[in-house]
């Protein structure tokens, strides 16, 4: 099934506070408004609106302006896996690179605003632009080291290593974009947290509560707020060693 074509939202590159994010600081004015043409810009998509399905055609990467992305795939016994958050200043969509068809399906968590970037255009303008060409392969890069990360995470026993690795992971991907990675809230719901890290949502929840207990966190609901960086920095350590 395809998802449906959204409205174009006038904005620019030159006034996103994403962009320093999602493109190279090195850019130059004039080619920034090249790119800038050529992105597509849409609505807002509500909560649990899709971007792509799984088995759609791939034209276009996308990169988020505010808000968050789940993407999953769904196995043959219609069981869902979680294979990835985004959130503001993240690019996502390459898994339809390889076969020109989308193997996950991406679903906005919460009102969500996204940039589509369609992939010929882009080949063009990197083509000419080395900046962005180099810019974009290390995002991809990124997105492959974070895949391994995952594997190698979801190998280990440990559900307060699991859940303290993504913590970390969402803290250091707020403090690039310069806002607090001490305090914040999490667009997820604690199923779709223990899909992601295999493990179940009680055992989330649980997991919650002690760190809670032993003052590296404090929760209410969705929202966090990380009391103690160190210790789950620690935790995450010791655990790997162990």
């Amino acid at each position: 099934m395809q998802a449906p074509k959204l409205s174009i939202k006038p904005t620019n590159c030159h006034d996103c506070r994403m962009s320093t994010l999602c493109l190279p600081l090195a850019m130059e004015y004039g080619d920034l408004d090249r790119l800038d043409k050529v992105i597509q810009r849409t609505k807002p998509l509500h909560k649990n609106q899709s971007v792509f399905y799984a088995g759609d055609a791939f034209s276009s990467v996308y990169a988020i302006r505010s808000g968050s992305i789940k993407a999953y795939c769904v196995s043959d016994d219609g069981t869902e896996q979680v294979t990835g958050f985004y959130l503001p200043g993240e690019i996502f969509g390459w898994d339809g690179i390889a076969d020109d068809t989308h193997k996950n399906t991406a679903v906005a968590l919460e009102t969500t605003a996204v940039c589509e970037i369609p992939f010929n255009k882009f080949e063009e303008l990197s083509a000419s632009i080395p900046t962005l060409q180099r810019h974009f392969m290390q995002l991809m890069a990124r997105e492959i080291t974070s895949d391994q990360q995952l594997i190698t995470l979801l190998g280990k026993n440990s559900a307060e290593e699991r859940i303290a690795s993504l913590l970390l992971s969402i803290s250091g991907r707020l403090g690039r974009r310069k806002l607090s990675p001490t305090r914040f809230r999490l667009p997820m719901s604690r199923a779709d947290i223990g899909n992601y890290l295999g493990l179940t949502v009680e055992t989330v929840s649980r997991v919650f509560s002690r760190f809670q207990a032993s003052g590296y966190i404090k929760c209410d609901k969705k929202e966090v707020e990380i009391l103690n960086l160190s210790g789950l920095s620690n935790l995450v350590q010791t655990c790997a060693e162990a």
